[in-house]
């Protein structure tokens, strides 16, 4: 992934409209060039992107295997497992979004270190201090 290439990830500041688009015209697919030769032949679910990333992402166990081997056989096509992909990260993406719009100053404000932080020696500390146990603010309850 490259930082200076905003389609090599999905993030998770990505509209539904930008997950569709960058996994349909970017996520490298292990399908065949017709669909006659994959129906034929199958896919190849080694090279395949969306599978990988729904191996990662999908949480139901046997929808992936049932995916995986109709896929395989050339029973399901590329598009259609790009269709769930993208249903699946569009899902996990929004969740994010809304869970992220629920952080207040207030919450930022109970996360915020610096006042355990001396300020002769900023960068190790901080480190130390963010690494340390401590008691977690009541964010949830």
């Amino acid at each position: 992934m490259s930082a200076s290439d905003p389609n090599s990830a999905i993030y998770v500041t990505d509209t539904p409209k930008e997950i569709k688009n960058k996994v349909n015209r970017y996520a490298f697919s292990g399908g065949q060039d017709s669909i006659e030769l994959h129906r034929k032949l199958g896919a190849n679910l080694d090279v395949d992107v969306p599978i990988k990333y729904l191996n990662f992402f999908l949480e139901d166990d046997d929808e992936l295997e049932r995916i995986k081997t109709e896929y395989k056989e050339g029973r399901m096509l590329t598009g259609e497992v790009k269709q769930r992909l993208i249903k699946v990260l569009s899902g996990m993406v929004a969740r994010h979004q809304r869970a992220r719009a629920q952080v207040t100053d207030e919450v930022h404000n109970l996360l915020d270190l610096s006042p355990y932080i001396r300020k002769d020696n900023e960068e190790s500390q901080m480190v130390d201090v963010f690494m340390a146990a401590r008691p977690l603010p009541k964010m949830f309850g």
